[in-house]
Order: C-alpha cells, then sequence, then structure tokens
C-alpha cells in the first residue's frame, strides 16, 4: 500500500503543479481540482499496482534473506517452489486489481477528466486563456493567440490545431475571434473572422478554403458532452467494435488492437514480477529497504522501456499486436524461472556476483 502512494504520487506531481494552478491563479473550485485528481488516479493505478507488489516481494524475501530465515526454512525441509503459493495468490490479487482499473477505470476516468476540464474551461474562459502561449486545455485543439480581451473574450491573430479528426487535421489561421459558451450545452464556440484553413487528408491531399466568418464547436452542442476521444478513453466493447469494423483504417485498427492487449499485459506484470521478484530479493542481504527499492527501479524501467518499445512495433505493422504487447511479460517470465530454478538449486546466477548484484542494479538507476 505504500509503495501505491508514493509511486502514484510520483506519478502525479506533474499534474498536481497544473492542477494547483487552477486553483492559485484561476479560481477552479478546489471540488472540481479534487474530482480530476480523483479520475487521474485509475490510469496510474495500472502502472502502479505491478511496481508496487514488486517492491513489496523484494522488500519481504530481501529480509527474510537477511535474517537467514530463507536458510532455516530450507533447513526444516520445506523448498523454494513451496515458498511460492503465498506469493502466487498476492499476484493474482494485484493482477485483479490492476485489470478493474485497466479495464473500468481508466475510459471512466479519462472520459469524465475530459468532460470536466471541458466544463471548468466554459466556466473560468478568461482565467484559461492566455496571451502568446500555445495552450490544450481544449481536448484534441491546440491553440494560440496574439492578443486576448477579458472583457469581450476577443481574439486577435488566432492559431488553431484542431486534431479531433485524425484522418483530416486543420490548421486554422484568422485575424480575430471570439470565445464563449452555448446556452444549454457543455460546448464551447469559437466564432472566427477572416482568416484561412488548411486541411490534410489522404493520399497526400491538401485543402486551402480562405473565409470571412467560420464557427466551431468544441463538445456536444446538443448537451451530450462528447468530446473528442482516443483508444485509451474506450471502454474494450467499443475498441472491440471499431476493431471489427471494416472501415476502420490499418493504422488506427494497429493503434486499437494495441491498446486492447495493453489492457491485460501491463495488469499481467504482478504475476510475472512475482517469479522474478523473489531469487532476487534473496539476493539482496545488506541493503534492506534502499536496495529493494533501487533494484525495483531497475527492473521498472527495463520493463517499461522494453514495453514501449515492442507497442512502437505494433501500431506500425512491424509485429502483430497480440504477440508484441505481451513478448516483455514472456521474456521477464522466462528470466525470472531461470532464476527461481538456479535459487531453489542453491546455485550462484551467472554473470553476476552474487554478493554484488545489488551493485549492478544501482549502476543502472
Amino acid at each position: 500500500m505504500l509503495g501505491i502512494v508514493i509511486f502514484t504520487l510520483v506519478l502525479l506531481m506533474g499534474r498536481l503543479i497544473t492542477l494547483t494552478d487552477l486553483v492559485v491563479s484561476h479560481g477552479v473550485p478546489l471540488l472540481d481540482v479534487s474530482r480530476m485528481i480523483l479520475y487521474l488516479v485509475p490510469s496510474f493505478l495500472v502502472f502502479t499496482i505491478p511496481m508496487a507488489f514488486l517492491l513489496a516481494v523484494l522488500l519481504a524475501f530481501g529480509r527474510l534473506s537477511a535474517d537467514n530465515e530463507i536458510v532455516v526454512i530450507k533447513a526444516s525441509g520445506i523448498s523454494l517452489l513451496q515458498i511460492m503459493p503465498p506469493v502466487l495468490v498476492c499476484a493474482l490479487v494485484a493482477v485483479l486489481l490492476a485489470i478493474g482499473a485497466s479495464t473500468i477505470g481508466v475510459p471512466w476516468g479519462n472520459s469524465s477528466f475530459k468532460e470536466l476540464s471541458l466544463q471548468v474551461l466554459k466556466r473560468n474562459i478568461s482565467a484559461t486563456i492566455r496571451e502568446k502561449i500555445f495552450w490544450d486545455d481544449i481536448p484534441g485543439v491546440v491553440m494560440y493567440t496574439d492578443r486576448y480581451d477579458e472583457q469581450s473574450h476577443t481574439l486577435k491573430g488566432v492559431v488553431i490545431h484542431d486534431g479531433r479528426n485524425s484522418d483530416r487535421p486543420m490548421t486554422i489561421f484568422a485575424r480575430t475571434g471570439t470565445i464563449g459558451g452555448m446556452n444549454g450545452s457543455q460546448a464551447l464556440l469559437l466564432s472566427l473572422n477572416n482568416g484561412t484553413i488548411h486541411m490534410a487528408g489522404k493520399g497526400g491531399l491538401y485543402r486551402l478554403v480562405q473565409f470571412g466568418e467560420y464557427s466551431m464547436t468544441i463538445g456536444d452542442k446538443n448537451g451530450g458532452g462528447e468530446i473528442s476521444r482516443n483508444e485509451p478513453d474506450l471502454w474494450l466493447s467499443e475498441l472491440q467494435r471499431q476493431i471489427d469494423d471494416p472501415a476502420t483504417a490499418v493504422k488506427s485498427r494497429l493503434k486499437m488492437l494495441a491498446e486492447y492487449h495493453s489492457r491485460f499485459t501491463f495488469p499481467f506484470a504482478s504475476l510475472v514480477f512475482a517469479i522474478l521478484a523473489v531469487p532476487l530479493g534473496m539476493q539482496n542481504r545488506r541493503s534492506g529497504k534502499s536496495g529493494g527499492f533501487a533494484v525495483s527501479i531497475a527492473i521498472i524501467l527495463t520493463y517499461y522501456v522494453l514495453m514501449s518499445i515492442v507497442r512502437t512495433l505494433a501500431e506500425k505493422g512491424a509485429l502483430p499486436p497480440a504477440v508484441a504487447l505481451w513478448l516483455p511479460n514472456l521474456i521477464f517470465f522466462g528470466v525470472g524461472w531461470f532464476l527461481l530454478r538456479m535459487a531453489s538449486l542453491e546455485k550462484a546466477i551467472p554473470l553476476l556476483p552474487r554478493k554484488n548484484i545489488l551493485d549492478y542494479f544501482r549502476k543502472a538507476v
């Protein structure tokens, strides 16, 4: 539990600075900011639950090894493999919690966060927009304005990149414009004057449109609050529906397949870490908690770097997503099983001296 709290706070730190600024500088109610934090937590729990479980196993077996309790257990006729069932039961609990966070918490939290952000933005437009700064508070839209009049909500020198439709992104330049909320709706209305629209399409197509007056809405003008949603915001049923839809572009289908499998591969890392952490924890005799933390950070960095690489390969079609996303778990499981086997046979881990294994991980961190 301590590991979950610490790792989650570390990952939240970057967002907390921005959210705190909303309270201090923009006058956003603390209740709204607290709700935003709550909506962000599930997306971090998918990562922090396996991380915390890995740390817990390393600390537990490091302490057992340091106090020579492992030696006593083995001397009583209990093998290392017989010690594993309690660890695996705890790993399955961690897997179920992480799967719940990834399949239910993440789409609910991401969608709710975007909807609440749009509501806060609508209520605090004058406090949110800043001159000469690119801001992306509107989901899927990046906007820049050279000058902004807070009294009349008038914009001058406007540049907008609208990437909500990935098949047809638009860049809009306008001399002037106004921004405001729509009555009875969660949507925002942008009214732009005297500008151009640059649109890129499939096959290298390009269109240039000049306009005297152009209006665009962000959010659902009918009040439904539907805003742009990307792969992490979709429920599993929605991902499966779009994957099976023949009209879905190949590039989008690969991203959705990668997202679909990642909803399960990340949670199952807890089970893999259970196999890997036991023999490594037994090697950590001298440094206690600090050593366990160093080893856990090294393993986590290696795992997530490898996961990022294979996910990129899956999204580009270099590897099938079903193979690529499970490959890091298979690799770490194989390494963990080998180390566990070596430890159960009282053999030293090859290439890593038994007494100095912690030094290698510290250098890696």
